[in-house]
């Protein structure tokens, strides 16, 4: 049986604030790269990019599409749709993913959505529309879609979102609850965050990369052992099948830019017991902090930190190669020096099977000892991480305190 290392959910060109080199060429050129063989679309609710799709993909296995160049490389329809609306006498702002298992039932929920918005203006089209709305309309086209909501804690665009979600499912999409399987956790949350949450515990945690430039893409993924099948794949989802859903490639969670509460303009970070000891104000302009991720999860659980259900899939942690290889070299990320080394590692092996499979002898023979030493570090989860807060990306030091 295969094994699939899935990024469900990408952005397109056509998103505000994203790469032009966002398309599906290029994705599969660096999902290669990656290690990764089944790439969402992003952005099917474009009329740009859905025409784009239309004629850069050919029909390949059953749901799923590819492109003539590289052929191994599947593609999913998949898209964002962001709701703000007033419910109970509050405004919300939730984001939902939709997967769709061809290009008829795609076009047939845009036209749905181009009654209700301008589905034009962004590649993640901003409707005035409940989330419970959403989810009929697309369930009212086909069942065989998956409706998921996106990065499920971030403060301001997400189901638990301190500052726009709700307190449950069950609150957000009230009868039609029993259809949301999944929830994706978010770069500033992880599984094991979610665990503490007895009403997730039959829900799928889902990790996907939120990329909006080909080299962010999987930062997080989704690991599945059987058939490259949009309907299989469906069903391991739905079913939370720990059988064929083998783990999650995690980012560590403090790495994300919303783990701790914090006001950035004053460049301030809380832990929650401080955010809680300042009544939630910054002490500084006395405004109201941004509560994070972890605030939120101590907010709503009802269980320990450290609680793994019975059913829970497993996850792994990473940092991203390039940052690894940006932190040996004392460089910047995004410099020569580091883009030279990355490819010069991928050109042999894939950057998940560098991150997560080679030995320590297939390491050295690939790159030099330092990066090595980072990746056997990472492994081990020995580096510290001044938590993301606000917006700010969490800072990793993986060879010094």
């Amino acid at each position: 049986m295969p094994k699939i290392i899935a990024d469900l959910h990408i952005h397109s060109e056509f998103s505000r604030a994203t790469s032009r080199e966002m398309n599906v060429e290029v994705l599969a050129l660096w999902a290669k790269k990656k290690g990764i063989n089944l790439i969402g679309t992003g952005d099917f609710t474009h009329p740009g990019h859905f025409s784009n799709l239309k004629k850069s993909l050919e029909p390949s296995c059953s749901g799923l599409y590819s492109i003539p160049s590289e052929p191994s490389i599947y593609f999913m329809l998949s898209a964002e749709v962001s709701s703000i609306y007033k419910q109970k006498g509050k405004v919300r702002k939730i984001h939902n993913l939709i997967f769709a298992p061809d290009f008829d039932i795609a076009e047939k929920i845009n036209v749905e959505l181009d009654r209700r918005g301008n589905i034009s203006s962004d590649g993640r089209p901003i409707l005035g529309i409940s989330a419970r709305e959403l989810l009929e309309i697309v369930l009212d086209i086909s069942e065989d879609c998956l409706f998921v909501p996106a990065h499920a804690w971030t403060p301001w665009f997400s189901i638990f979102g301190s500052r726009s979600g709700f307190d449950s499912i069950e609150e957000c999409f009230e009868e039609y609850s029993e259809y949301i399987y999944a929830i994706e956790t978010g770069l500033s949350s992880d599984p094991e965050m979610n665990w503490r949450l007895s009403m997730l515990d039959n829900i799928t945690l889902l990790s996907n990369s939120d990329a909006h430039s080909p080299a962010k893409i999987g930062r997080e993924a989704n690991v599945f052992q059987c058939d490259m099948d949009y309907f299989e794949i469906m069903d391991v989802i739905r079913k939370k099948d720990r059988e064929r859903f083998l783990y999650t490639i995690e980012f560590f969670p403090e790495e994300g830019k919303y783990h701790f509460d914090g006001h950035r303009t004053c460049g301030l970070s809380f832990a929650p017991e401080q955010t809680i000891e300042n009544d939630f104000l910054c002490p500084a302009c006395k405004k109201p902090l941004t509560v994070g991720v972890m605030s939120r999860v101590n907010e709503l659980a009802d269980r320990r930190q450290g609680f793994v259900p019975d059913n829970a899939v497993q996850t792994k942690h990473l940092v991203p190669l390039q940052e690894i290889i940006s932190e040996a070299y004392s460089v910047g990320v995004n410099s020569k020096k580091v883009k030279n080394e990355y490819e010069k590692i991928v050109s042999t092996s894939t950057e998940f099977e560098v991150m997560l499979d080679l030995t320590v002898d297939e390491l050295h023979k690939i790159t030099d000892r330092k990066i090595a030493e980072g990746i056997l570090k990472v492994r081990a989860g020995d580096m510290s991480i001044i938590p993301g807060y606000d917006g700010v990306f969490g800072k990793v030091s993986i060879f010094s305190d």
